[in-house]
């Protein structure tokens, strides 16, 4: 009986050890992890926090573009493609909430003329062409490439993305089309057909007179489109409560290069922005890497339509964010993340 109970204690004391241990091992693990996951020691990032630049040869010469990275992941690298054009990298500073605790890793990028890259004038430079094949040396410059790079674009940075695809998509992993539709024409006749009644009849109507004087600068103007269109399109908050990294994305947006391929109007592109007849719906088809489309039920661009999209491309997919606008990633963050990470994941097994 005493020989029992002393083996009993012996088991105990062995089992509160292993446990311990255990514990201990877990914690160390944890920690390894996370510390290895901010490593950039004997990178080009080791004494910049990850941020540095990269030179980029143009038909106009040579510019420098900022980069940032953040993380370590061997299988697992997104470079984030901003909007506008002329935004910034600014407006995906939300990403740092969600994919650090995924283990992704991930790359802030100002395109050129944006922030915190050279802002060169000469307008020659702005157009599609010229565009993807500065994401083409960004990608050499990091050493991206087919078994570990997913390019996420949002909004203008979607039709870059597509764009790239098209070229280069035997260097990609995964393409991410967030809140863009591949036709530039029918995102105008949504703007126009279904965006623009469901305003108030008598603001629709004084936007209507200022967009015919040619006034989309005027005071006027922009309290009409901040107080009855952002809120309800672009990011379903009340102006005062957006975002900083939001205001502080539209404060620095090179609104040259804005006008230039966009136009000033925000029911559409107008006049002569150089991405009015853009429209690569029936190439789609042509893209046959992992691509997700990601639809808000708000957002300026139609959210069937990038449905649609998902179903033409051959390895498509498609994540939808029932509470979101244009810049879903802050007004329907638990839809539009959980759409982002499962794809990442879903793709790299």
């Amino acid at each position: 009986m005493k020989k029992l109970l002393y083996l009993l204690l012996l088991f105990t004391i062995w089992a509160c050890t292993s446990a311990n241990e255990q514990e201990s091992t877990t914690a160390t693990s944890k920690k390894t992890a996370a510390t290895d996951y901010l490593d950039y020691s004997g990178t080009p990032f080791e004494n910049s926090g990850g941020a540095r630049k990269i030179k980029i040869n143009t038909p106009l010469g040579d510019f420098n573009v900022w980069v940032k990275r953040v993380g370590n992941n061997p299988s697992k690298k997104v470079l984030l493609v901003h909007g506008g054009p002329g935004a910034t990298h600014e407006y995906f500073e939300v990403f740092d909430s969600y994919f650090p605790k995924e283990g992704i890793e991930y790359y802030y990028y100002d395109q050129l003329g944006s922030h915190f890259s050279d802002i060169p004038k000469d307008t020659a430079l702005w157009n599609i062409p010229r565009f993807v094949e500065e994401v083409e040396q960004v990608r050499q410059a990091l050493g991206l490439h087919k078994d570990n790079f997913y390019l996420l674009g949002h909004s203008w940075g979607g039709i870059l993305g597509m764009e790239y695809a098209l070229k280069y998509q035997e260097n990609m992993k995964g393409l991410i089309i967030s809140n863009m539709v591949s036709s530039i024409p029918d995102y105008m006749k949504y703007a126009e057909e279904k965006l623009a009644p469901g305003l108030p009849p008598d603001a629709l109507s004084e936007i209507r007179e200022l967009e015919a004087k040619g006034e989309y600068t005027s005071p006027r103007y922009l309290e009409l489109v901040e107080m009855h269109y952002y809120p309800k399109h672009v990011l379903r908050k009340p102006l005062a409560e957006w975002p900083e990294p939001v205001v502080r994305s539209l404060g620095n947006i090179n609104f040259d290069i804005y006008l230039m391929m966009q136009g000033p109007s925000e029911f559409g592109v107008v006049g002569d922005a150089t991405l009015k007849y853009w429209n690569r719906t029936a190439d789609l088809p042509k893209i046959t890497i992992p691509t997700l489309c990601i639809g808000a039920e708000y957002d300026t661009m139609d959210p069937k339509y990038m449905e649609m999209m998902s179903t033409k491309l051959p390895n498509g997919s498609y994540a939808y964010c029932p509470n979101g606008a244009h810049w879903a990633m802050y007004d329907d963050s638990e839809n539009y993340f959980k759409g982002v990470i499962d794809f990442i994941n879903n793709t790299d097994q």
